[in-house]
């Protein structure tokens, strides 16, 4: 049983943002000081990445871990009512993610996908976020083609 009417539930989903959420914003803001410059949500590239550095030749998506199901993570919660609506949504989800992923590689797009939990894990402790934004410049450097961070 949902603790919320359908009224509130349907307001606090529709308010939930697919460009420009908090935790991608602050992503942007760490590799532009960092002297990145990248274009958003490109349309020339599969699957409209967050963040596309084409310097790099690399697609970045800063995902959600309740909406693209970070495997462990505790934000990739079950919700409780309308769990089979959930799971069709959740696998579609996973599914286009793994689509992407093909085309991008079949391109020779490199790909990045940073998780929601990881970024908040940069934003309460710097140490973290050096050892991560250190990754990142390493996997940009190197002839790999995706990491998962």
């Amino acid at each position: 049983m949902d603790i919320k009417s359908p009224e509130e539930r349907s307001k606090n989903m529709a308010a939930i943002r697919s460009k420009n959420t908090k935790p991608e914003v602050y992503f942007r803001k760490l590799l532009f000081a960092k002297g990145y410059r990248y274009s958003l949500n490109s349309g020339k590239v599969p699957g409209h990445p967050d963040i596309y550095l084409r310097k790099y030749n690399t697609a970045i998506f800063v995902h959600g871990c309740f909406w693209h199901r970070h495997t462990g993570c505790q934000y990739a919660y079950m919700p409780k009512s309308r769990v089979e609506f959930w799971q069709k949504k959740f696998e579609a989800n996973v599914k286009r993610d793994h689509v992407v992923g093909m085309e991008l590689q079949d391109k020779g797009i490199k790909c990045l996908i940073v998780w929601e939990c990881t970024v908040k894990r940069m934003k309460k402790n710097l140490a973290d976020c050096e050892k991560y934004l250190k990754e990142i410049e390493e996997f940009l450097e190197r002839n790999q083609m995706f990491l998962e961070i």
